[in-house]
């Protein structure tokens, strides 16, 4: 493998949706008063943010030794690939680079973005790292849920109009959800071999049947919540629900192990899908 390739792995691209996701809705919810170069920006510092967060976990796990003996994409610092400090500091690079761009949004706009980005790179490095990491006590899904939901899709609607409404945070509630089951589905996954290192996850806690509930509950969720829109074009998304019930019955029926990357991978794809049909919704409403 060559070194390109090891760092484009490492960032996990199946991950990426989660960060496309609510910059593309947000501006769709903007219409009229979208602003391309602020949205770009906007999904620059999402982007950004998302791979910091993945090289970071692949630093923070690999020097823990919790990513001994995994299944799934490469962890670069437990295989030897590259240098913890070296993964540490494409972690840095990546959320300098989210740093920056947010700086040049709060120019524009508000320098309060500045506390919430500083937040959001606090939450992002805690996750796995530091020395009491929340992530190791179950408490992911709901940082994944504020940050990649809630924040990221009002925090880009917000840059483009200037304002906040209720509709904006009812359409960031689906795509929390469903960046929450990209990140439940990896922890189911990943289950056993986080019970062996003391690693707490929320399917740790909610055990393997209840977990692969909490993953069907989650996409079953984005749906509904989505049309409180109160549009009849958001009845567009129900055109995913047959990729959703079977994505979910997948999970439910006890797919496990190398079996359930490909399912990783398309519960990245169904939100990416969801959030562009949303997006279509919301723009010709």
């Amino acid at each position: 493998m060559t070194r390109v390739r090891i760092w484009i792995q490492g960032a996990r691209p199946r991950t990426l949706p989660a960060a496309i996701a609510p910059v593309l809705v947000a501006t769709a919810l903007a219409k009229s008063d979208a602003i391309p170069g602020r949205a770009i920006l906007a999904l620059i510092v999402s982007l950004s943010l998302q791979i910091a967060v993945n090289y970071a976990n692949d630093y923070s796990d690999g020097v823990r030794g919790a990513d001994a003996d995994r299944v799934g994409p490469i962890r670069i610092v437990a295989s030897e690939l590259a240098s913890a400090a070296a993964v540490k500091r494409a972690a840095y690079l990546s959320f300098l680079v989210a740093g920056i761009a947010g700086l040049i949004l709060a120019a524009m706009t508000t320098w309060w973005l500045v506390v919430i980005g500083a937040i959001s790179i606090f939450a992002a490095w805690a996750y796995t790292g530091g020395k009491r990491p929340y992530g190791y006590s179950g408490y992911g899904e709901i940082s994944v849920f504020i940050f990649f939901g809630i924040v990221a899709t009002m925090g880009s609607y917000y840059v483009q109009t200037q304002t906040l409404t209720w509709e904006g945070f009812i359409v960031a509630v689906p795509i929390g959800t469903l960046s929450c089951a990209i990140l439940a589905i990896n922890n189911i996954r990943d289950r056993a071999k986080d019970v062996i290192v003391g690693k707490h996850t929320l399917a740790v806690r909610l055990g393997d049947r209840g977990s692969r509930n909490f993953f069907f509950a989650l996409l079953l969720t984005a749906h509904a919540t989505v049309l409180l829109t109160l549009t009849p074009w958001a009845l567009l998304t129900l055109g995913l629900l047959p990729l959703t019930l079977r994505l979910g019955r997948l999970v439910r029926n006890g797919a496990d192990g190398l079996a359930l990357i490909p399912l990783l991978a398309k519960t990245g794809q169904l939100q990416l899908l969801f959030a562009a049909l949303l997006a279509i919704a919301l723009w010709l409403s």
